[in-house]
């Protein structure tokens, strides 16, 4: 599929995709007889799998360095699983911190509905 199907798809702008490409997020982008990327389905889970990555606040250097360990292929599946699960805690951890703080808006906010009512 071509550049605007692409970002459609994965819903990011045709410059982000160009600079995850540039940074070697994106790599082996085939190329059509004219030239053009011409991204497959393994390309749009890959970015797919990076957009999640991001959203839950993985670094893009983090997820750079996880995208240099899948190009070596299987021999550096551990170091993957140790990348993601360090991840793991770090988000476990923000999670646990956002929930104390919707606990304490929570508390402020019943307080506020209390006098109100009295």
């Amino acid at each position: 599929m071509n550049m605007k199907a692409f970002s459609e798809l994965v819903g990011l702008s045709p410059y982000t995709l160009r600079y995850y490409e540039k940074m070697g997020l994106l790599n082996k982008v085939q190329r059509n007889t004219s030239g053009h990327r011409d991204y497959t389905n393994k390309d749009v889970d890959w970015i797919n799998f990076v957009i999640r990555l991001k959203d839950t606040g993985m670094p893009l250097s983090n997820i750079l360095d996880y995208a240099k360990l899948r190009a070596l292929g299987s021999c550096t599946v551990e170091e993957r699983q140790d990348l993601l699960e360090q991840h793991k805690e770090n988000l476990k951890a923000h999670i646990e911190l956002q929930l104390n703080h919707l606990k304490a808006l929570e508390e402020k906010i019943f307080l506020y509905k209390q006098k109100k009512v009295s």
